[in-house]
């Protein structure tokens, strides 16, 4: 997480984030989670391939013990996988039921004070709001009809929230950031936060578009593409989840660019994005852009980037940071939308009538502000004049 600056920049305090706020430690986490296939924590690791198995066989044995609860699973919403391990109800709101008994057996189990929930299941199929998410009513009787608005990552959504837990959401479908559980999300007090964590491609964008645009550099085209092979590529090897995945990539250069108020640099981007799904790869992805750039007296430039990351190593520590967040959200009495926490997303969740900050750099001092805030310590602007007068 790093370190916060609190004061002036005189004073020299900059301590980690971790001994500035209360975050919970990492000896008292408990883990535990569903998944539509049996495996426990070391066999699914093992299959995965992601970890040296040197490292897997010094935690087999804390790992083994880490067995997934049948999960909430509908074929309609994630074509590309099925498993055996799977939960049946008579309707959605019985699921919604059955996932609500794990939860509070988990809580008794391990004798814990506080959980949090993290989607971190594949991308959904692409869908839009409806009726069906419009309130709390209308969500709880299309979970009694099984309406086909409802996808298994609403199932859980309704029960955390139900249950007042903190809720993030790691992919890119719609799940909680619907009226229905943002009300729900009120009552409840659970904070929210959301959506599709930004680890790879769209992280370095984030980095790159905000310096472009600060020195106004015209941007022509950018056209992005991805080759990975593990099993978020061969999900997202279906069109319909390609295009919930698509919407959440593209949405970000439109908002930090803004080619509305520069339409002679931004107005005519050509943006496009291409995910390929290349088993040879498994977790280790590939993204390649090029950058059409446009310069002073209409010069062209070009920039390129090439970044062979590995997926679950660029995403782990940030689910593990969202969910610290959002339990300190949580017992300091934060609830609903957790704009603060948008660094970690590519789609941030807002309030209605907000467009979504996505520069990274701005997302960041909003979440460091938060914490100052939560600390009681000066906001920092970086005006910066005191040092001068």
């Amino acid at each position: 997480m790093g370190t916060v600056r609190l004061g002036k920049r005189t004073e020299g305090r900059s301590p980690k984030i971790s001994d500035v706020v209360p975050l919970s430690g990492l000896d008292d986490l408990v883990f535990g989670g569903w998944d539509i296939f049996e495996d426990d924590c070391y066999a699914a690791a093992r299959t995965a391939g992601v970890i040296e198995p040197s490292l897997l066989d010094r935690l087999r044995p804390e790992l083994e013990t880490i067995r997934p609860w049948s999960a909430v699973f509908d074929q309609r919403y994630v074509k590309r996988l099925d498993g055996p391990n799977v939960k049946k109800g008579k309707n959605k709101r019985d699921l919604a039921e059955q996932v609500i008994a794990d939860i509070r057996k988990f809580k008794a189990d391990h004798t814990l004070d506080r959980l949090v929930m993290v989607w971190c299941g594949s991308t959904e199929i692409f869908m839009t709001q409806t009726p069906a998410h419009a309130t709390l009513e209308s969500f709880e009787c299309a979970l009694e009809q099984n309406d086909l608005a409802i996808p298994s990552s609403m199932v859980y959504a309704y029960a955390a929230i139900r249950e007042g837990i903190p809720y993030a959401n790691a992919a890119p479908n719609l799940t909680a950031d619907i009226p229905a559980l943002v009300d729900l999300a009120a009552r409840t007090g659970s904070p929210l936060a959301g959506k599709d964590l930004k680890t790879g491609q769209t992280l370095i964008k984030t980095i790159v578009a905000p310096g472009l645009k600060a020195r106004l550099l015209g941007v022509a085209g950018w056209y992005s593409t991805n080759i990975l092979g593990n099993r978020d590529g061969e999900v997202l090897d279906d069109p319909e989840s390609f295009k919930t995945k698509e919407e959440s990539k593209k949405s970000v250069l439109d908002y930090i660019l803004q080619p509305q108020l520069y339409p002679d640099l931004y107005g005519n981007l050509c943006h496009v994005v291409r995910i390929n799904y290349y088993p040879p790869r498994g977790d280790n992805k590939e993204g390649w852009d090029n950058i059409d750039l446009v310069g002073w007296l209409d010069y062209p430039m070009q920039l390129k980037i090439n970044f062979l990351c590995r997926d679950s190593i660029l995403a782990a520590p940030i689910v593990l940071d969202v969910a610290l967040f959002l339990d300190l959200a949580k017992r300091a009495g934060m609830h609903g939308i957790q704009e603060w926490l948008s660094f970690y997303f590519k789609s941030p969740v807002h309030a209605p009538g907000l467009y979504p900050e996505h520069d990274l750099f701005i997302q960041l001092m909003k979440l460091k502000n938060t914490l100052r805030y939560l600390k009681g310590e000066e906001l920092i602007t970086h005006l910066g004049r005191e040092y001068y007068d």
